[in-house]
Protein backbone atom coordinates (compact mmCIF):
# COMPACT_ATOMS: atom_id res chain seq x y z
CA UNK A 1 0.00 0.00 0.00
CA UNK A 2 1.07 3.84 -0.98
CA UNK A 3 0.28 6.66 1.63
CA UNK A 4 -0.89 10.09 0.22
CA UNK A 5 -1.84 13.08 2.18
CA UNK A 6 -4.09 15.81 0.81
CA UNK A 7 -3.43 19.31 1.71
CA UNK A 8 -7.05 20.52 2.23
CA UNK A 9 -6.39 24.17 2.59
CA UNK A 10 -3.13 26.64 1.82
CA UNK A 11 -1.47 28.87 -0.92
CA UNK A 12 1.60 27.43 -2.82
CA UNK A 13 3.91 28.36 -0.76
CA UNK A 14 2.89 26.61 1.83
CA UNK A 15 1.49 23.88 -0.26
CA UNK A 16 5.47 23.62 -1.29
CA UNK A 17 6.29 23.27 1.80
CA UNK A 18 4.52 20.88 3.08
CA UNK A 19 4.88 18.64 0.29
CA UNK A 20 8.46 18.85 1.11
CA UNK A 21 7.97 17.96 5.05
CA UNK A 22 5.81 15.04 3.18
CA UNK A 23 8.64 13.45 1.60
CA UNK A 24 11.00 13.94 4.16
CA UNK A 25 8.60 12.17 6.47
CA UNK A 26 7.75 9.12 4.51
CA UNK A 27 4.73 10.17 2.42
CA UNK A 28 4.22 8.56 -1.28
CA UNK A 29 1.95 11.34 -2.43
CA UNK A 30 0.77 15.22 -1.84
CA UNK A 31 -2.70 16.05 -3.48
CA UNK A 32 -4.05 19.27 -3.48
CA UNK A 33 -7.71 20.52 -4.06
CA UNK A 34 -8.82 22.03 -6.76
CA UNK A 35 -11.72 24.32 -6.79
CA UNK A 36 -13.51 26.34 -9.06
CA UNK A 37 -12.08 30.35 -7.42
CA UNK A 38 -9.24 30.07 -5.37
CA UNK A 39 -5.75 29.21 -4.83
CA UNK A 40 -4.89 27.15 -8.67
CA UNK A 41 -4.07 23.35 -7.82
CA UNK A 42 -1.41 23.50 -10.70
CA UNK A 43 0.31 26.25 -9.04
CA UNK A 44 0.41 24.43 -5.35
CA UNK A 45 2.09 21.34 -7.35
CA UNK A 46 4.35 23.13 -9.33
CA UNK A 47 5.79 25.22 -6.15
CA UNK A 48 5.76 21.36 -4.92
CA UNK A 49 7.60 19.82 -7.92
CA UNK A 50 10.15 22.23 -7.76
CA UNK A 51 11.44 21.61 -3.95
CA UNK A 52 10.77 17.22 -3.91
CA UNK A 53 12.29 14.54 -5.64
CA UNK A 54 10.27 11.23 -5.09
CA UNK A 55 7.11 12.10 -3.94
CA UNK A 56 3.73 12.04 -6.21
CA UNK A 57 1.92 15.08 -6.98
CA UNK A 58 -2.10 15.44 -7.67
CA UNK A 59 -5.39 17.07 -6.99
CA UNK A 60 -8.19 15.16 -4.84
CA UNK A 61 -9.76 15.92 -6.91
CA UNK A 62 -10.05 17.57 -10.60
CA UNK A 63 -13.87 18.55 -11.72
CA UNK A 64 -13.41 17.93 -15.63
CA UNK A 65 -16.48 18.77 -16.40
CA UNK A 66 -15.90 22.23 -16.42
CA UNK A 67 -12.22 22.65 -17.55
CA UNK A 68 -11.22 23.21 -21.00
CA UNK A 69 -9.43 18.98 -21.39
CA UNK A 70 -6.70 21.01 -23.55
CA UNK A 71 -5.64 23.26 -21.25
CA UNK A 72 -5.58 20.79 -18.26
CA UNK A 73 -3.58 18.48 -20.80
CA UNK A 74 -1.22 21.63 -21.21
CA UNK A 75 -0.91 21.47 -17.05
CA UNK A 76 -0.81 18.07 -16.43
CA UNK A 77 1.91 17.45 -18.97
CA UNK A 78 3.85 20.25 -18.82
CA UNK A 79 4.21 19.53 -14.75
CA UNK A 80 4.95 15.16 -15.16
CA UNK A 81 7.56 16.93 -17.79
CA UNK A 82 8.85 19.10 -14.46
CA UNK A 83 8.75 17.09 -11.99
CA UNK A 84 10.30 13.46 -13.92
CA UNK A 85 7.01 11.81 -13.93
CA UNK A 86 5.15 12.47 -10.74
CA UNK A 87 2.06 13.23 -11.25
CA UNK A 88 -1.37 11.57 -10.79
CA UNK A 89 -4.89 13.03 -11.76
CA UNK A 90 -7.76 12.18 -10.19
CA UNK A 91 -11.08 13.40 -11.61
CA UNK A 92 -14.91 12.90 -11.06
CA UNK A 93 -17.85 15.49 -11.41
CA UNK A 94 -16.94 17.64 -8.54
CA UNK A 95 -19.17 18.78 -5.52
CA UNK A 96 -21.48 21.67 -7.15
CA UNK A 97 -21.66 23.62 -3.96
CA UNK A 98 -18.25 24.38 -4.45
CA UNK A 99 -19.03 27.35 -6.62
CA UNK A 100 -20.23 25.84 -9.78
CA UNK A 101 -24.24 28.12 -9.33
CA UNK A 102 -22.22 31.04 -8.53
CA UNK A 103 -19.90 31.40 -11.63
CA UNK A 104 -22.63 29.70 -13.89
CA UNK A 105 -20.56 26.11 -14.53
CA UNK A 106 -22.79 23.13 -15.88
CA UNK A 107 -24.75 21.47 -12.67
CA UNK A 108 -26.64 19.03 -14.44
CA UNK A 109 -25.11 15.56 -13.85
CA UNK A 110 -26.15 14.11 -17.17
CA UNK A 111 -23.99 17.29 -19.15
CA UNK A 112 -21.75 16.73 -16.34
CA UNK A 113 -20.92 13.09 -17.37
CA UNK A 114 -20.87 13.38 -21.12
CA UNK A 115 -18.27 16.22 -20.76
CA UNK A 116 -16.29 14.00 -18.62
CA UNK A 117 -16.43 11.62 -20.60
CA UNK A 118 -15.52 13.58 -23.70
CA UNK A 119 -12.66 15.71 -21.73
CA UNK A 120 -10.68 12.70 -20.64
CA UNK A 121 -10.95 11.16 -24.50
CA UNK A 122 -9.46 14.30 -25.47
CA UNK A 123 -6.98 14.72 -22.74
CA UNK A 124 -5.21 11.20 -23.47
CA UNK A 125 -5.31 11.93 -26.64
CA UNK A 126 -3.67 15.48 -26.41
CA UNK A 127 -1.35 13.62 -24.55
CA UNK A 128 -0.29 10.69 -27.26
CA UNK A 129 0.70 13.73 -29.56
CA UNK A 130 -0.29 15.45 -32.80
CA UNK A 131 -2.26 14.31 -35.53
CA UNK A 132 -5.14 14.64 -32.56
CA UNK A 133 -9.17 15.12 -34.02
CA UNK A 134 -11.81 14.73 -32.20
CA UNK A 135 -15.62 15.28 -32.90
CA UNK A 136 -18.09 14.72 -29.42
CA UNK A 137 -21.31 16.44 -29.08
CA UNK A 138 -20.20 19.38 -26.68
CA UNK A 139 -15.94 19.45 -27.90
CA UNK A 140 -14.45 19.53 -31.43
CA UNK A 141 -10.70 19.70 -32.00
CA UNK A 142 -8.71 19.84 -34.61
CA UNK A 143 -4.98 19.08 -35.32
CA UNK A 144 -2.55 21.69 -34.75
CA UNK A 145 1.05 22.28 -35.72
CA UNK A 146 2.25 24.88 -33.56
CA UNK A 147 4.20 25.20 -30.73
CA UNK A 148 3.61 21.65 -30.04
CA UNK A 149 4.48 20.56 -26.46
CA UNK A 150 6.45 17.49 -25.63
CA UNK A 151 4.38 14.50 -24.28
CA UNK A 152 4.45 13.52 -20.47
CA UNK A 153 7.10 11.60 -19.22
CA UNK A 154 4.94 8.64 -18.10
CA UNK A 155 4.16 5.86 -20.23
CA UNK A 156 1.57 4.96 -21.56
CA UNK A 157 -0.13 8.03 -19.90
CA UNK A 158 -0.10 9.86 -16.49
CA UNK A 159 -2.11 7.61 -14.33
CA UNK A 160 -5.89 8.87 -14.45
CA UNK A 161 -8.21 7.97 -10.78
CA UNK A 162 -11.81 7.97 -11.62
CA UNK A 163 -14.79 8.76 -9.32
CA UNK A 164 -17.03 5.30 -9.87
CA UNK A 165 -20.21 5.61 -8.09
CA UNK A 166 -21.23 1.90 -7.03
CA UNK A 167 -23.31 0.39 -8.49
CA UNK A 168 -24.23 2.79 -11.48
CA UNK A 169 -23.07 1.35 -14.66
CA UNK A 170 -22.59 3.72 -16.83
CA UNK A 171 -19.95 5.36 -13.65
CA UNK A 172 -17.95 2.04 -12.68
CA UNK A 173 -17.41 1.47 -16.67
CA UNK A 174 -15.95 5.01 -17.28
CA UNK A 175 -13.31 3.63 -14.48
CA UNK A 176 -12.42 0.50 -16.20
CA UNK A 177 -10.94 2.37 -18.92
CA UNK A 178 -8.50 3.96 -16.53
CA UNK A 179 -6.28 3.62 -13.87
CA UNK A 180 -7.62 3.79 -10.35
CA UNK A 181 -10.78 3.83 -8.60
CA UNK A 182 -11.89 6.78 -6.32
CA UNK A 183 -15.05 4.90 -4.92
CA UNK A 184 -18.44 6.12 -3.74
CA UNK A 185 -21.38 4.11 -3.26
CA UNK A 186 -25.39 5.41 -4.32
CA UNK A 187 -28.30 4.90 -3.35
CA UNK A 188 -31.47 3.97 -5.53
CA UNK A 189 -32.78 7.85 -5.01
CA UNK A 190 -29.07 8.97 -5.89
CA UNK A 191 -27.79 10.00 -2.52
CA UNK A 192 -24.22 9.37 -1.55
CA UNK A 193 -23.99 6.66 1.18
CA UNK A 194 -21.05 5.35 3.53
CA UNK A 195 -18.49 3.06 2.37
CA UNK A 196 -17.58 0.04 3.84
CA UNK A 197 -14.77 -2.79 3.17
CA UNK A 198 -17.63 -5.08 1.95
CA UNK A 199 -18.64 -2.35 -0.61
CA UNK A 200 -14.55 -2.40 -2.14
CA UNK A 201 -14.25 -5.70 -2.39
CA UNK A 202 -18.04 -6.25 -4.45
CA UNK A 203 -16.13 -3.25 -6.66
CA UNK A 204 -12.68 -5.13 -6.56
CA UNK A 205 -13.98 -8.37 -8.06
CA UNK A 206 -16.35 -6.06 -11.04
CA UNK A 207 -13.42 -4.50 -11.99
CA UNK A 208 -11.02 -7.76 -11.92
CA UNK A 209 -13.80 -9.37 -14.13
CA UNK A 210 -14.60 -6.44 -16.35
CA UNK A 211 -11.50 -4.62 -16.94
CA UNK A 212 -9.54 -5.33 -20.02
CA UNK A 213 -6.54 -2.97 -19.79
CA UNK A 214 -3.31 -4.45 -18.76
CA UNK A 215 -1.68 -1.35 -17.30
CA UNK A 216 -1.41 -1.08 -13.08
CA UNK A 217 -4.94 -0.23 -11.23
CA UNK A 218 -5.05 1.28 -8.14
CA UNK A 219 -8.13 1.38 -5.61
CA UNK A 220 -7.56 4.59 -3.56
CA UNK A 221 -9.38 5.30 -0.18
CA UNK A 222 -10.10 8.74 2.03
CA UNK A 223 -9.90 9.15 5.48
CA UNK A 224 -8.29 10.14 8.78
CA UNK A 225 -6.11 8.06 10.70
CA UNK A 226 -4.23 9.45 14.71
CA UNK A 227 -0.94 10.32 14.20
CA UNK A 228 -0.16 9.63 18.01
CA UNK A 229 -2.01 6.58 17.92
CA UNK A 230 0.04 4.08 15.33
CA UNK A 231 -1.74 0.90 16.17
CA UNK A 232 -5.29 2.39 15.66
CA UNK A 233 -3.96 3.89 12.51
CA UNK A 234 -2.96 0.57 11.09
CA UNK A 235 -5.87 -1.21 12.26
CA UNK A 236 -8.10 1.61 10.54
CA UNK A 237 -6.27 1.56 7.21
CA UNK A 238 -5.53 -2.31 7.30
CA UNK A 239 -9.17 -2.99 6.78
CA UNK A 240 -8.92 -1.60 3.51
CA UNK A 241 -5.69 -3.22 2.56
CA UNK A 242 -6.91 -6.39 3.02
CA UNK A 243 -9.85 -6.07 0.50
CA UNK A 244 -7.61 -4.91 -2.21
CA UNK A 245 -7.26 -1.07 -1.25
CA UNK A 246 -3.89 0.44 -2.87
CA UNK A 247 -3.49 4.04 -2.07
CA UNK A 248 -4.52 5.37 1.59
CA UNK A 249 -4.94 9.19 1.63
CA UNK A 250 -4.61 11.06 4.70
CA UNK A 251 -7.64 13.89 4.24
CA UNK A 252 -8.20 16.41 7.43
CA UNK A 253 -11.11 18.12 5.58
CA UNK A 254 -12.35 18.72 8.67
CA UNK A 255 -9.00 20.85 9.96
CA UNK A 256 -8.10 23.21 7.66
CA UNK A 257 -5.08 24.85 10.15
CA UNK A 258 -1.93 24.30 8.73
CA UNK A 259 0.28 23.83 11.77
CA UNK A 260 -2.32 21.00 12.44
CA UNK A 261 -1.72 19.22 9.02
CA UNK A 262 1.95 19.98 9.40
CA UNK A 263 1.77 18.13 12.80
CA UNK A 264 -0.14 14.94 11.08
CA UNK A 265 2.40 15.33 7.88
CA UNK A 266 5.50 14.86 10.37
CA UNK A 267 4.20 12.19 12.38
CA UNK A 268 4.41 9.89 8.56
CA UNK A 269 2.36 7.84 7.27
CA UNK A 270 -0.03 4.50 8.85
CA UNK A 271 2.30 2.28 7.18
CA UNK A 272 1.14 -1.71 7.82
CA UNK A 273 4.83 -2.49 7.33
CA UNK A 274 7.30 -1.92 10.86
Amino acid sequence: MKYGFVLPRGDARTAANLAHTAEAAGWDGFFVWEPVWGIDAWVCLTAAAMITERICLGTMLTPLSRMRPWKLASETATLDNLSGGRVILAVGLGAIDTGFVEFGEVTDRKKRAELLDEGLDILTGLWRGQPFNYAGKHYQVKETKFYLPPPPVQKPRIPIWVVGAWPRKKSMQRVLRYDGLLPAKMNAEGRFEELTPADIQVMRTYINENRTETTPFDVIMEGKTPGNDRPKAVETVRKWAEVGVTWWLEAMWDDPDTEHNLTRIQQGPPRLEL
